[in-house]
C-alpha cells in the first residue's frame, strides 16, 4: 500500500512540474521566428534537442546575428549538464536495450531532480517518466503554438519579443541561483566576462568564452 502511495505522489509530481515547465515552449516558439527560424526549424528543435536552456541559447545566439558554429557550440556546451545527469540516474532507471535512447532524450533538469526526490526506486521511475512525457508531449505542443502565433506578425519586434527568449532563459535559470550563493558567484563572473569580451568577439562567441568562470571553479 504504502509502495502504491509513494508512487502516485510520484505521478503528481511529474504532472504538476510538466505542465508547469511545458508551457514555456510558448516562449521558445516565439522566440526561435523572432530569431530568424520558421515554425518546422523551431518544431524540430524541440523533437530532437529537448532542453529548454540549450534551445534558448542557440536561437538567441543566431538572434544576435552568431554563425551557426557558435551557436551550436554554445547550445551543446550548457547541454553537457544533462551528461552528467545521465550517469546518475543510469542506476536509478536501470533500463535496458532501445529503451535506454529514449530515456536519454528525457534526461533534463525537471524529470532528474524529480526522480531524484523520490524515496524508493520505483517512485523514482514512475517520476521520472511521468515528468519526461509530460514536458514532451507540452514542450512541442506549445513550441508549435508560438511559433505559429509569431509567424502570423509582420514584425515580431515591433511587439517586443525578442527580448521574450533572454527573460524566459533568466527565468529558467533564477530559482537556482536562488538557492545557491556559489552559483550566483559563477553566473556573475560568467556575466562579467561575456559582456567584457562582447564589443570584441562575434555574437556568439563571449558565451563560450565565459566558460572558463566554470573552469576555474571546477579546478578549485
Amino acid at each position: 500500500m504504502e509502495q502504491t502511495t509513494t508512487r502516485s505522489a510520484a505521478i503528481r509530481d511529474g504532472l504538476g512540474v510538466g505542465l508547469a515547465v511545458g508551457l514555456s515552449g510558448v516562449a521558445f516558439g516565439a522566440a526561435a521566428v523572432t530569431a530568424g527560424l520558421d515554425v518546422a526549424q523551431a518544431c524540430v528543435l524541440s523533437l530532437l534537442a529537448f532542453t529548454g536552456a540549450s534551445q534558448f541559447a542557440l536561437v538567441g545566439a543566431i538572434g544576435a546575428g552568431g554563425d551557426l558554429l557558435a551557436a551550436a557550440a554554445g547550445s551543446l556546451l550548457l547541454g553537457t549538464r544533462n551528461t552528467l545527469y545521465g550517469l546518475r540516474m543510469a542506476d536509478v532507471l536501470q533500463v535496458r536495450g532501445a529503451r535506454r535512447l529514449a530515456a536519454a532524450q528525457g534526461v533534463i533538469d525537471e524529470s532528474t531532480a524529480v526522480a531524484l526526490a523520490q524515496p524508493t526506486p520505483e517512485a523514482a521511475r514512475a517520476g521520472f517518466t511521468t515528468t519526461f512525457a509530460t514536458i514532451y508531449v507540452m514542450w512541442n505542443l506549445t513550441t508549435l503554438a508560438g511559433a505559429l502565433g509569431t509567424s502570423f506578425l509582420g514584425d515580431p519586434g515591433v511587439f517586443g519579443l525578442d527580448v521574450v527568449g533572454p527573460a524566459t532563459f533568466l527565468a529558467i535559470l533564477w530559482p537556482r541561483l536562488k538557492a545557491d550563493p556559489r552559483l550566483r558567484a559563477l553566473a556573475l563572473t560568467g556575466a562579467f566576462i561575456a559582456l567584457a569580451t562582447t564589443p570584441f568577439l562575434p555574437p556568439g562567441v563571449p558565451v563560450l568564452v565565459s566558460a572558463v568562470a566554470v573552469l576555474v571553479v571546477m579546478v578549485r
